[in-house]
């Protein structure tokens, strides 16, 4: 069993800051790509960011400048430190893992949180 916990989320007003967390916990042989994705009322969810186990990072452009994603190996967490927050950028966020369980080492799955909301103001 594995489980990932995003907290950080909120209600801020534009140019506010944020930062959300995500704790994977479990049976966890090691974790891969790690990402963010986001989802608007109406919208499909998008990729915001994503980061590899050797900490190559990817961002979406319209979170470029503004967003950093990094992430602690040893306490199996991801992070998103969100600056200049922009009504755009409400919705709710997930975070995403690449993991490798013991149970079966032979596979990598993917797994999601249950998601964080982020609302910002104008």
């Amino acid at each position: 069993q594995v489980h990932l916990v995003e907290s950080g989320g909120g209600l801020v007003q534009a140019g506010d800051s944020l930062r959300l967390s995500c704790a994977a916990s479990g049976s966890i042989l090691s974790i891969k790509t790690m990402g963010w994705y986001r989802q608007a009322p109406g919208k499909q969810r998008e990729e915001v960011a994503s980061i590899t186990q050797g900490d190559t990072t990817n961002y979406a452009d319209s979170v470029k400048g503004r967003f950093t994603i990094s992430r602690d190996n040893a306490k199996n967490t991801m992070y998103l430190q969100m600056n200049s927050l922009k009504p755009e950028d409400t919705g709710v966020y997930y975070c995403n893992a690449l993991i490798k369980t013991i149970e079966d080492v032979t596979i990598t799955l993917g797994y999601w949180g249950q998601g964080t909301q982020v609302t910002v103001s104008s």
